[in-house]
């Protein structure tokens, strides 16, 4: 027998592994998730896919959490004075050099591709049914290479130097046309053809560096919103800006945070909804006006519309729901002390992810049925 307290079978190198392990997992940031497409939208989702600052894209099965919560098996981790389940993803990439600022589906089905933007200026695509069919995580494989694989241009400056490759923070998809809009680093948005990987078009009017792109397939537009403080509306057929939007802000904010951070359309693409520093404002966009403001606790880094209701999430451990009026109508506690992503599945689950690798997902009815930290191979 091996007395308590015997230290001959002690692993040095597997004790520092275990705390830079921990390290690493406090310290990552989810900043988007996204929910695959489900044949069947009534039912629970089953899984979850994470674009996080180390600039890994993974994917995450849900319903293996929840049997891991109700058994009390797997890794934990402390967040906030709470003991979370470290999940193992099903299958984990290492899809940009860099951090992954935002993940998408492009089509539904068996073909649908994943695709993934980040830092280094690239987006990456990945069919999702070899992902689901991963036996084992990507890099004990080895190799999943990409579909598609797009970079954004250099800018030449004097002398014929190049700059470097923005980054993408941003993509939206237009399933219908074949292509990809990013929102860049260099003030522009870029529209990609999914076929020829080549680039259809630059809109070009932004003065600063984009958040954030929507797409307004109905009226064949996109939606950018910038660090100059604007969000504009573009023509896709001619790539001219027809639209500039001006969110109103209490001047004290003005001179914190002018920038637009986030945008979101609702379902009729008749709504446009900006976020910018501790404001929300809410555009009819046939009028092109104004109709409400709401003035947030923290900045608002994220949005969306959940039928006529409007969530946010932001710097603050909340996600906060409101009607079209402005008006408050709940607030629910988080386990993310920041969070940056919002998602919501047709089924009326909502994650909220941000800081420290967390991912909460939260019922219809409010309850956290699911809170797990992102775990890697």
């Amino acid at each position: 027998m091996v007395a308590i307290g015997d230290c001959r079978n002690w692993n040095e190198d597997s004790y520092r592994d275990s705390i830079l392990q921990e390290r690493e997992n406090q310290s990552r940031t989810v900043f988007r998730t996204a929910f695959p497409p489900n044949p069947n939208p009534n039912t629970n989702p089953d899984f979850i896919v994470a674009a996080s600052s180390d600039g890994s894209v993974a994917s995450y099965s849900i319903s293996s959490c929840l049997s891991s919560l109700a058994l009390g098996a797997g890794r934990v981790s402390t967040v906030r004075g709470q003991n979370l389940l470290v999940a193992e993803p099903n299958c984990f990439i290492q899809g940009h050099d860099g951090p992954a600022y935002d993940v998408k589906f492009f089509e539904n089905g068996d073909d649908s591709l994943l695709l993934s933007c980040g830092d280094d200026g690239r987006i990456q695509g990945w069919r999702w049914k070899n992902i689901l069919e991963a036996e084992v995580p990507i890099p004990s494989q080895g190799q999943l290479k990409p579909l598609l694989h797009l970079a954004n241009p250099q800018h030449k400056g004097p002398w014929g130097a190049l700059s470097p490759i923005p980054e993408n923070n941003a993509i939206a998809v237009d399933n219908q046309g074949g292509s990809i809009y990013a929102a860049a680093g260099d003030s522009y948005a870029y529209c990609w053809d999914m076929e020829r990987s080549e680039i259809k078009m630059v809109f070009k009017g932004h003065s600063d560096y984009l958040h954030c792109i929507v797409a307004r397939n109905s009226s064949n537009q996109i939606i950018t919103g910038s660090e100059d403080g604007t969000a504009r509306i573009w023509d896709c057929k001619t790539g001219k800006c027809i639209r500039v939007i001006k969110p109103e802000k209490d001047t004290k904010l003005k001179k914190l945070s002018p920038c637009v951070s986030c945008i979101a359309l609702d379902a009729s693409e008749s709504w446009l909804a900006c976020g910018s520093g501790q404001s929300l404002s809410l555009w009819n966009l046939a009028a092109c006006e104004q109709v409400s403001g709401i003035t947030t606790r923290a900045s608002v880094q994220d949005i969306l519309f959940d039928d006529n209701q409007i969530l946010a999430v932001g710097a603050e451990p909340l996600l906060s729901r409101f009607d079209m009026n402005g008006d408050t109508l709940s607030r629910i506690q988080c386990i993310p002390q920041s969070a940056f992503s919002i998602s919501l599945h047709p089924s009326g689950v909502t994650a909220v992810a941000g800081y420290g690798g967390v991912v909460d997902l939260i019922s219809q009815f409010g309850s956290h049925f699911c809170t797990f930290q992102c775990g890697c191979p």
